[in-house]
């Protein structure tokens, strides 16, 4: 008789499975229980019209807050329209992605300036306009709505020089590590190009010429109702832009007469300010693209041109965009804001000689070199030849007077490059120092080779290819200037050990600026200097003929 054998009693083997299985339910429990915890631990901020979630980083205690719809996309009717509400969203939205970015375009790189004459070719026909989002990054792994009080803010403006850019390039985080946890960040986007800078009277009748402009003005609003939300102070909010960003920020400065009420901000950082020749909305080279893009859209024969081009499709607008662009002359650009009669009412200059100013303080900050890598460095023009091309309402006595400023500072290059970087540059830097007054600092960012644009990996430490000059002292003398603005008001404050900044004093007092260097040795150099007298002579002829380069 053969016997069988079983391995584990019939008893044994029911209640190993009813083990097994109860190990499992108590798993899946588990881990739907951490999952819950993990989701009551990721802040969700309630902003009225949508609840958003966010998501923490660990390895820099903040928590980020990505894609916040600040305003409705800027579709069909509400292209080259004044921004508008952001629709209500029923359930959380996951605040964890970075935005789509506005449509880019590239800079011109034509080797005449088609603006010189009195009409324009046609150009060839050949991203998202829903961009309208902003980042939000604060200290800590949860937020603290605040009735009143909190922490100060800090609202990027990105540069790009009104045609590229987006919020996704900067970590805001850094500059919360860099306060000490001391700010909340907020780095916004706005339309660009053509989409956000298309002007004329049609535009000006039926839409908004300067629609990027009042998209960053209603990010900043959107900061005033919903900052508390995440625990910032809507009453210590400090705007900062680079290049395009710092030109924008002259925007502000000036908007509404330079009395915008109620106030959105207290203070302003400049870094690389850029003020373009800024026509009025109906001027001769506003309508000319104008034309353009109704000719490009085959708008010509319609009686209401706008309706007509905001129902054209979008990839005709962005190559027209793109094609417009390029045509422009070697480092130019086409589309920037205008003086609408509104919201900028008149010149920059105007409002800034009139010490009419929106925001309380200013640090402003430029590179040496600034207009290096705008201009074609194998241009063959002379000075005279280049100034009357990139002013093209220069008229002869004022392109021999800036001409004679230049003909004896170097190589036809070199004095381009002065041309560029000091008229455009250097000079409505110090048009803004005069305005603020005793309510300025200046400081310039000199490390080799001091071409626009290198400083910002100074204190975005991620941005693009990272720091020029990698070297942790200087990174933190050179950001703590900008937080410590941010936060009390002056970039004297020294809260982190061992920043060998020295003492700022402001420049309207004493002519003396901050420099940035480092030693032939590769060690950090930071000390004061006085500015440029011939330099400021220089300013003061390019704001004499701003009526000309419309400043």
């Amino acid at each position: 008789m053969r016997k069988v054998y079983n391995a584990v009693p019939r008893s044994v083997s029911f209640a190993s499975m009813g083990l097994k299985m109860l190990i499992k339910v108590n798993l899946l429990a588990i881990s739907q229980a951490l999952l819950a915890l993990e989701a009551l631990a990721t802040p969700i901020v309630d902003l009225g019209y949508a609840q958003y979630q966010g998501s923490v980083d660990t390895v820099t205690n903040t928590t980020s807050f990505l894609g916040i719809r600040y305003a409705a996309p800027p579709l069909g009717e509400l292209r080259w329209a004044a921004p508008q509400p952001p629709p209500t969203m029923s359930g959380i939205q996951q605040a964890t992605t970075q935005p789509n970015e506005c449509y880019q375009a590239p800079l011109g790189n034509a080797s005449t300036n088609p603006f010189e004459n009195t009409s324009l070719s046609k150009r060839d026909v050949s991203q998202s306009e829903d961009c309208l989002f902003l980042n939000v990054y604060t200290p800590g792994s949860q937020v603290v709505a605040t009735a009143s009080g909190g922490l100060p803010v800090i609202v990027y403006i990105h540069g790009g020089g009104y045609i590229l850019g987006a919020a996704s390039l900067y970590n805001g985080a850094e500059l919360i590590v860099e306060s000490n946890y001391g700010v909340i960040t907020v780095v916004l986007q706005y339309r660009l190009g053509l989409f956000g800078f298309l002007a004329g009277e049609a535009v000006k009748e039926g839409g908004a010429p300067n629609a990027g402009l009042l998209d960053q003005n209603y990010a900043f609003q959107w900061v005033q109702a919903h900052i508390s939300s995440f625990g910032g102070d809507p009453t210590k909010v400090t705007i900062w832009g680079q290049s395009a960003g710092a030109g924008s920020v002259i925007q502000h400065v000036v908007a509404h007469g330079g009395n915008t009420q109620p106030p959105l901000f207290r203070a302003v950082m400049t870094s690389s300010t850029f003020l373009n020749s800024q026509y009025n909305y109906n001027d001769r080279i506003p309508e000319m693209l104008y034309s353009m893009v109704v000719d490009g859209t085959n708008c010509g024969s319609n009686s209401d041109t706008l309706s007509c081009v905001r129902a054209a499709d979008v990839n005709t607008l962005q190559t027209l965009n793109s094609n417009i662009n390029l045509g422009g002359y070697y480092g130019m650009l086409t589309f920037v804001p205008v003086v609408d009669g509104t919201f900028i009412v008149e010149r920059p200059t105007v409002t800034l000689g009139k010490g009419r100013l929106n925001g309380n303080f200013l640090l402003a900050v430029v590179n040496t070199h600034e207009g290096n890598i705008i201009v074609d460095q194998s241009i063959t023009l002379n000075v005279t030849d280049y100034i009357s091309t990139i002013y093209p309402n220069f008229g002869p006595a004022q392109i021999t007077g800036a001409a004679t400023l230049y003909q004896n500072l170097g190589s036809n290059v070199d004095q381009a490059n002065l041309v560029m970087g000091e008229s455009m540059f250097v000079c409505p830097t110090y048009y803004m120092l005069k305005a603020f007054g005793e309510r300025a600092w200046k400081g310039t960012f000199a490390i080799p080779p001091g071409l626009h644009g290198i400083d910002v990996g100074e204190y975005y430490t991620s941005y693009l290819t990272g720091p020029i000059y990698n070297n942790s002292q200087f990174i933190t003398a050179f950001s703590n200037s900008f937080m410590a603005m941010a936060i009390y008001e002056t970039p004297n404050h020294r809260y982190t050990p061992g920043d060998i900044t020295p003492s700022w004093k402001k420049w309207r007092q004493h002519f003396t600026e901050m420099i940035f260097n480092k030693t032939s040795e590769g060690v950090p150099h930071v000390y004061t200097s006085t500015t440029d007298m011939a330099l400021l002579g220089r300013c003061d002829y390019w704001r004499n003929v701003s009526a000309y380069s419309a400043q």
